[in-house]
């Protein structure tokens, strides 16, 4: 289970490995341009969700429990990034696995 923290306080979020080096990749992107946005998350096993505001002035760091980074989806990073483009924000959706 990878963590994101963010915040002055480093509040921590917990996101699996995969799905946080795939978020990362989208993140990274708007942050380098300086763009705001928000990302959506469900919470696991309770059922709620979060949203968090993401602006190149708010501390940020991405801690993964694996050392080695997995094998990207080249596919799940375009609808991911495509949902960041959207008034909603990244919303976290699962990744799809049939690579056509």
């Amino acid at each position: 289970m990878g963590t994101l923290f963010y915040g002055s306080q480093g509040t921590p979020i917990d996101i699996n490995d995969r799905a946080l080096s795939h978020i990362k990749v989208v993140i990274v992107a708007k942050l380098r341009r300086g763009e705001a946005f928000t990302l959506s998350l469900q919470h696991e096993g309770s059922g709620g969700r979060s949203t968090v505001w993401l602006s190149p002035a708010i501390p940020l760091r991405f801690a993964f429990e694996e050392s080695q980074r997995p094998e990207l989806n080249a596919q799940w990073i375009e609808e991911l990034a495509e949902s960041a483009n959207l008034l909603g924000g990244i919303t976290l959706v699962p990744e799809r696995l049939d690579r056509e």
